[in-house]
């Protein structure tokens, strides 16, 4: 099995990574693979609502969305990380989520996310935290993904990774993060051994719209 976990910050490792890695850490000492992905420094395209991606099996601008669908795939799981800008995440993620959470389940191959557990993680030198979660956890609760919980907010504290290494409430909280990540997995897996099929699914959405 193996999480995903997806650096939203321009610092490849900074205090975000710092978070992320303390997941990853945990997650591997129960016996989870994990695979770090960096969005990196450079402008993310915005989604632009060209509906290409339901005729094309991907989305219309061919970057690191892309390149990220066709990894998640093979994940079992995922964890976002970012830093937190005004309250929120910051702009290139959320361009990237937006993207990511709108091509992805229509995939040529299928959608490579429902059902699987997702997490956010935040990091701020104050505050902002849990609306930059709240907007983050939206994303899963959209696309069908269980939502894993550690024992508080899943936010750590410092302006810089030594800072963030002094948080030790923060590190705590991404640890527990990590085991309830893989508790998930493993009971995920046993069930679907024990013949226990993913939820029916309507074949037609209902779309109601309030002005006519």
């Amino acid at each position: 099995m193996k999480v995903m976990l997806i650096n939203g910050s321009p610092h490849e490792k900074g205090c975000t990574y710092t978070a992320l890695t303390e997941c990853a850490k945990t997650l591997n000492e129960a016996g989870i693979e994990t695979e770090l992905f960096w969005i990196g420094k450079k402008p993310v395209q915005g989604c632009v609502a060209c509906g290409g991606c339901a005729r094309l099996g991907r989305c219309a601008f061919n970057d690191l969305v892309n390149e990220f669908i066709e990894k998640a795939q093979n994940a079992n799981g995922f964890i976002f990380g970012s830093p937190v800008y005004f309250s929120g995440m910051n702009g290139s993620l959320m361009s990237f989520m937006d993207r990511v959470f709108f091509a992805g389940p229509r995939h040529k191959d299928g959608n490579p996310f429902a059902f699987k557990p997702a997490a956010a993680v935040v990091s701020a030198r104050r505050a902002g935290t849990t609306s930059a979660l709240d907007q983050m956890n939206k994303y899963f609760l959209h696309g069908q993904l269980p939502v894993i919980s550690s024992r508080y907010w899943n936010m750590v504290h410092g302006n810089t990774p030594q800072e963030v290494a002094q948080d030790e409430e923060g590190l705590q909280i991404m640890r527990q993060l990590g085991r309830n990540m893989a508790w998930f997995l493993k009971l995920k897996e046993a069930g679907q051994a024990a013949g226990i099929s993913l939820p029916e699914q309507e074949e037609q959405r209902i779309a109601t719209n309030f002005i006519r």
